[in-house]
């Protein structure tokens, strides 16, 4: 008897396909941001991390899942401004995180908008980002997209700010940046010039150096040594600045360097020659404040105007086309008539390229608040209109003696054709900062001309701030 098997069937185990679904569209968050240079850095910083965790940007309060207010909270006007700001955005989104300077008056803005989502202090870049996870938790997940993203800007691509530290030592009676930022902490030079390099290789023809001292950079770590491309730099601002004039642009330029809240300490001389050699932007930004040395003494800030002109005096025949730029503040309390006059006899002398003026402003928590000698504020407007008066004569000055003369630009926006096919452009000279100082009016430039060019300028006009002229042939 043959037996026989039953037949069998086979089976095989296959993977079970799962349905595809689309991905999700990415949460989207707007920033409103204010203040200072430094407080834009932090924006940077704050969204690249949240595209990052796969957050996409918004750039009006209606298609943003949670708006970011990073406020500025130095003057109490600036204060105003941050707490209007904050109510815009409660008004026209209502999911807002507050985060800045101004954190650290959570009661107060929370007093004023109990429907903020959350309050943070300034570059507290890790607890503004779980707040936008708890407010807005990321639908897609971080790294979505496989290609490497570039860091967000929130200036044009031809310049960018390079921040080298957080924080001050100074004990200035009229400013709380200490209380707001900390003491100094300096940022590791080689992973600034790291960061520098990337900016160069990405577009960035200037790069604007900036912290609340710039010249102090380093004294907190006492001016360790780290490695850079093989060799010892240490952290300090002349080493930086050198390393800093030796990076190239991807066609060979060498990018501007502008360095600003630069204090008048001795070493800021050796930077001097580098400037005269082309490898540092001729500018420097210092904030003087005043000239008085009774002011200066209530200011808390050095006293050595005198020196100050004997430097500027050598700074000049190092390097005869620096532009020195500074700021100042009027009616300080205690400050006289024969104060005020004082200053404006020290700027006679000085001859500063560009100045700015402010009318003093107590600030809440400031030493500077309780001193004797108020000044009415009708004479702050009057010393005011003074002020300002008198360094728009020298900027005036200094800018017409340029007509005729031809200088570098670097191109910040370039206009439509008119009617006639004039092509108009603005530019800023190495004298200009952006969005601080003047400009340099271009008429009839190539259809070819694009931002970030750099170009030769001749000078065909001149006003109180700003220069006009055409491409030299």
């Amino acid at each position: 008897m043959r037996l026989c098997a039953a037949p069998m069937t086979l089976e095989i185990s296959r993977p079970r396909i799962p349905e595809l679904r689309s991905i999700p569209d990415a949460k989207r968050i707007g920033m409103v941001s204010l203040g200072c240079p430094k407080a834009l850095v932090d924006s940077e910083r704050i969204l690249t991390r949240l595209r990052a965790d796969g957050y996409a940007m918004s750039p009006d309060y209606a298609g943003a899942d949670v708006v970011l207010v990073n406020t500025c909270g130095f003057l109490d006007s600036a204060k105003e401004e941050s707490l209007a700001a904050i109510g815009e955005a409660i008004a026209e989104n209502g999911r807002v995180i507050v985060t800045g300077c101004m954190g650290s008056e959570a009661d107060l803005i929370r007093a004023k908008f109990p429907s903020v989502l959350a309050v943070t202090g300034a570059h507290q870049y890790e607890a503004v980002v779980e707040a936008v996870h708890a407010a807005a938790p990321p639908s897609q997940g971080p790294f979505v997209d496989l290609i490497p993203q570039p860091d967000i800007k929130l200036t044009p691509r031809h310049y960018s700010y390079l921040k080298i530290s957080e924080g001050c030592n100074h004990a200035c009676s009229f400013c709380i940046i200490p209380s707001l930022r900390g003491k100094l902490a300096s940022r590791r030079i080689d992973a600034v010039l790291r960061e520098a390099e990337k900016l160069v290789a990405a577009g960035t023809r200037e790069l604007l150096v900036i912290s609340q001292d710039t010249s102090a950079y380093g004294v907190d770590v006492r001016h360790e040594e780290r490695l850079w491309k093989g060799n010892p730099v240490r952290t300090h601002m002349t080493d930086l600045a050198r390393e800093l004039g030796a990076l190239r642009t991807p066609d060979g330029h060498t990018p501007w360097v502008r360095l600003h809240y630069v204090y008048p300490y001795p070493h800021v001389d050796a930077v001097i020659p580098l400037m005269a050699e082309g490898l540092i932007t001729p500018y420097l930004d210092i904030p003087f404040q005043h000239a008085a040395p009774s002011v200066l003494k209530a200011m808390k800030r050095p006293a050595n105007e005198a020196k100050v002109l004997e430097r500027l005096r050598s700074w000049r025949e190092i390097c005869p086309d620096i532009t020195v730029r500074s700021s100042f503040v009027v009616g300080f309390p205690g400050e006289t008539e024969a104060d005020f006059q004082y200053l404006l006899d020290w700027l006679d002398e000085a001859q500063l390229d560009r100045v700015g003026a402010f009318r003093f402003e107590p600030v809440e928590g400031a030493a500077a608040n309780h001193l004797p000698g108020a000044v009415p504020e009708e004479v702050k407007e009057e010393r005011y209109a003074r002020i300002m008066e008198k360094t728009e004569a020298i900027s005036a000055a200094k800018l017409a003696a340029k007509v005729g003369r031809t200088v570098q630009v670097i191109v910040d926006e370039v206009g439509e054709a008119d009617e006639d096919g004039d092509i108009g452009a603005t530019a800023r000279s190495q004298a200009d900062a952006p969005e601080i100082d003047g400009a340099v009016y271009l008429r009839n430039v190539p259809a070819s001309l694009k931002p970030g060019d750099f170009a030769t300028v001749l000078v065909e006009d001149a006003d109180a701030h700003d220069l006009f002229g055409v491409i030299a042939e």
